[in-house]
């Protein structure tokens, strides 16, 4: 097998063959993992040869990228949960058992950036105060 039909069978896993199936559904499931694999393996093969990249250096790129995003929207749904999310505050175990944080780590991480942006998306104000940076 190619290295990168290799890659994107790695990042868009088959369903087990021993997988469940009650609706109906996995051959559907399995053609759209198809469909992914082939997507991405395009994009791959395209990226390498217009970067001079090595494949797996951009697999690993990619996903650095999206653990990146990942915290950033995790980071985005605490400030909500804390900050605007109506009628009560999630407890902070249950905040941290659901984000993968410490309790102390869901009261830092996150921070005036994160409750600005949720405040501009949502509209609503924040609980607390918003510290504005000082003029430069």
């Amino acid at each position: 097998m190619h290295p990168i039909v290799e890659l994107a069978a790695l990042i868009h896993p088959m369903p087990d063959s021993g997988t469940p199936d009650p609706d109906g559904i996995l051959a559907d499931v399995r053609e759209d993992v198809h469909r992914l694999r082939k997507q991405y393996a395009d994009d791959l093969e395209a990226t390498a040869l217009g970067t001079d990249t090595d494949p797996l250096i951009l697999a690993l790129q990619k996903a650095q990228a999206d653990r990146k995003a990942a915290d950033r929207r995790i980071r985005t749904l605490l400030a909500y949960a804390r900050e605007f999310h109506p009628p009560r505050r999630y407890p902070l175990n249950e905040l941290a058992d659901a984000s993968g944080y410490t309790i102390s780590g869901v009261r830092t991480t996150y921070g005036d950036h994160e409750i600005t942006l949720v405040q501009g998306q949502i509209g609503r104000t924040p609980r607390r105060t918003i510290e504005e940076p000082e003029p430069q």
